[in-house]
């Protein structure tokens, strides 16, 4: 809702908190679940005079909005529309920036703040929120709006995909379509060319090379308990009969036992104890291990409970992503420019070995309860987490808290 003094509760705090009078912007306070912004911008660089013309602009782009599944009521347009009627000024200059800058700032970054909350960890650069001001200002001076933000919004085709599917949708259908359609603007604005993708509720692994699915694998991801993390993560090397390190949140919450399963336990200084479990036909890794460049200890494994790919709804890890026939998957990233011959011999032996694939591959671990197939055609499934009430929360300005789900990132175990 909107107070009299024009204060909207949905406008971020470091966009609300512009000088009416003097047309600053300040991004001195960070936004919400961002880091600290840098000095603040002049009003030369926030917007300059508006014109007639750029008004009547920005009043056409927020109304644009409702077809990238935002509401249009949201940035002001009203408010706009009665201010332009009271003439140009300082103030119709501030309120037309507010409105801008919260546009755009919800087309390039995405208007859901508490991402956080969802694990999502793919993280934007603070410097293309510090651009926006200037971006915009030039925009405003070339009476070009229309192309400013179009140029913020995903220029994905699985994105456009989706667009084009809201035109036509309606009720559950379209919220889900909005939904996934503000996780698109939370992600990075270019992707790789070559990369893993596993999109967490389709259980499914696919390889893409020059933009193109080569293949696909059935995976088992994380538990509701335990989610799997959204996140972008290379992948260089893998190992071969590797050894389990336990995690502590596992050892905590497991019934491990000394030999049990082969699991070693090793004191440590300070009275505590590590858990291990080599190499060999019960290691929860199985024979394979995607080393995964990450601080929340997550990879791509094989597995020894291979019982479960046969299941329909595989969330049921610790956090880590076990990948069905991923020998099959080791094998064709070792080819890619190289010589797989080395995969083949480690494979024979028993013993650990480590190695590198020919190039490094991005792997972007995503959650999409909407995403598209190759073709063009728009799949759904289901939603193991429960995230896309909070999202659809968030879009409308509102939150909606699930005790079921971890409310801060967790301890991720590393199975």
């Amino acid at each position: 809702m909107r107070s009299n003094s024009r204060r909207w509760y949905l406008v971020p705090g470091w966009i609300a908190a512009a000088s009416a009078a003097a047309l600053i912007v300040p991004f001195t306070a960070a936004a919400p679940g961002m880091a600290a912004e840098p000095e603040p911008a002049t009003a030369e660089q926030a917007a300059g005079r508006w014109s007639s013309a750029a008004l009547g602009q920005l009043i056409n782009a927020i109304e644009a909005s409702r077809a990238e599944g935002l509401n249009p009521a949201d940035y002001g347009a009203a408010e706009l529309r009665r201010a332009a009627a009271d003439g140009q000024g300082p103030a119709l200059d501030a309120l037309a920036t507010r409105s801008a800058l919260a546009l755009a700032n919800d087309y390039y970054f995405g208007r859901v703040a508490d991402r956080g909350n969802m694990q999502w960890m793919i993280d934007r650069s603070a410097d293309e929120r510090a651009q926006l001001p200037a971006r915009l200002a030039a925009a405003v001076d070339a009476r070009k709006l229309d192309e400013f933000f179009t140029a913020l919004l995903p220029s994905d085709e699985r994105y456009q995909a989706l667009k084009a599917a809201l035109a036509d949708a309606s009720g559950a259908d379209r919220d889900r379509l909005r939904v996934n359609m503000e996780r698109w603007r939370w992600m990075p604005r270019s992707i790789a060319t070559d990369y893993l993708y596993v999109n967490v509720p389709s259980y499914q692994l696919k390889v893409v090379q020059d933009g193109v699915q080569l293949s696909s694998y059935d995976v088992v991801v994380g538990a509701r308990s335990t989610p799997t993390p959204q996140m972008v993560s290379p992948t260089g090397s893998l190992v071969v009969n590797p050894s389990w390190y336990v995690p502590r949140s596992i050892i905590k919450t497991s019934n491990l036992r000394p030999g049990r399963g082969g699991y070693i336990y090793k004191a440590s200084a300070g009275g505590g104890y590590s858990v291990v479990q080599p190499p060999g036909p019960r290691n929860a890794l199985g024979k394979i291990k995607f080393n995964l460049a990450n601080n929340q200890a997550i990879y791509l494994h094989d597995t020894n409970a291979k019982s479960a790919f046969a299941r329909s709804e595989r969330a049921l890890s610790h956090g880590c992503v076990r990948v069905k026939d991923i020998d099959r998957l080791a094998a064709e990233l070792m080819s890619q420019g190289g010589d797989d011959s080395a995969l083949d011999q480690a494979l024979a032996r028993s013993r650990t070995a480590t190695l590198h694939l020919p190039q490094t591959w991005p792997v972007y671990i995503v959650y999409f309860t909407a995403d598209v197939e190759e073709g063009g055609t728009v799949a759904t499934y289901g939603d193991p987490y429960g995230y896309d009430a909070r999202v659809l929360a968030g879009l409308g300005g509102k939150s909606a808290p699930d005790k079921s789900l971890p409310g801060k990132p967790i301890e991720v175990a590393s199975n």
